[in-house]
């Protein structure tokens, strides 16, 4: 009977019923490392770095900054900010709220032009730049290769997400389209009830309700029946992360709702589907969901894959 209902479900996803979003790539597991050329003039355009609540940001200057130039705004909404010769260590508190923007600006201590950046800080419910590299002096050829080492990968990747989405629209309806694409492999749905165990942070835009676990042979996928939390703005979530207490994450295929949860309509459905080898960890792992413009959220925790 488990089986069952969680082939009809992952059928739901296959076949693009209702409201289905697939997650964008940009938003997807880590971003790469991040390099800034400055210029010594006031050309120079506003560079924006995505920063998030307890994910480290190290920004790495090939000159050494002043300690005491260092100007942040909205100090008080973060945990740590610990600033080096050369190094900028930044972790955000839960105080941060998402879509907030924040002035980051330090000062090079060799006189040189330019004589101080300015960067602003948007943050993101989920999402941060783990690595920044700020270069004021011309950058080694080196750097030049890595960075297109590292397009390169991202573009094979993309064009391997391509092909996967591209065999999942030609592949059929229900069962058989389950079968077709191999998420079942002969081994079936697991379901697991995770409704008593998962816990949710206070203050999201909506209320579980229930919360449900499946897993395939390559694909793992969280149901949670929304209700309303009381928010009168209609709420539909376009991203999610699932993240384990080492921080790893897994790749997240798509978001499905069945609608938005809203204060005058019935509960919703809401699915996240993951990628996920059949010897991936079973959990427990953080699931945040995120709206359009990111500031309105939900977070349960302590959930768990069969």
């Amino acid at each position: 009977m488990h089986h069952s209902v969680s082939a009809v479900l992952l059928s739901l996803l296959l076949s693009g019923t209702g409201a289905a979003l697939a997650q964008s790539p940009s938003s997807t597991v880590g971003l790469s490392v991040r390099r800034v050329e400055l210029v010594p003039d006031d050309a120079q355009p506003t560079v924006e770095v995505a920063v998030s609540p307890g994910l480290s940001t190290v920004f790495l200057f090939d000159s050494e900054v002043s300690r005491e130039g260092l100007m942040l705004e909205g100090r008080e909404r973060f945990a740590m900010v610990d600033a080096g010769l050369n190094t900028l260590r930044l972790v955000p508190s839960e105080k941060i709220l998402a879509g907030e923007r924040l002035k980051l600006t330090v000062r090079f201590q060799d006189g040189s032009a330019p004589a101080a950046s300015t960067f602003v800080l948007v943050a993101h419910p989920a999402r941060s730049e783990a690595h920044v590299e700020v270069y004021r002096r011309k950058r080694s050829v080196e750097t030049y290769q890595e960075e297109v080492r590292l397009a390169r990968s991202e573009a094979e990747q993309c064009r391997e997400e391509n092909a996967r989405l591209r065999a999942e629209r030609s592949a059929p309806d229900g069962l058989t389209g389950l079968i077709s694409t191999e998420v079942l492999s002969k081994r079936g749905v697991d379901y697991r009830d995770l409704t008593k165990g998962v816990s949710q942070a206070p203050g999201g835009a909506a209320a579980r309700q229930y919360v449900y676990a499946y897993r395939a042979a390559r694909r793992v996928a969280v149901e949670v029946i929304f209700m309303s939390g009381g928010d009168a703005q209609p709420w539909t979530a376009v991203g999610a992360m699932l993240r384990g207490k080492a921080n790893e994450e897994l790749k997240v295929l798509r978001v499905w709702q069945s609608g938005p949860v809203a204060s005058d309509s019935t509960s919703q459905r809401l699915v996240v589907e993951a990628e996920a080898a059949a010897e991936s960890p079973q959990g427990p792992f953080t699931l945040k969901l995120w709206d359009v413009d990111g500031r309105r959220t939900v977070t349960l925790g302590n959930v768990t894959f069969p």
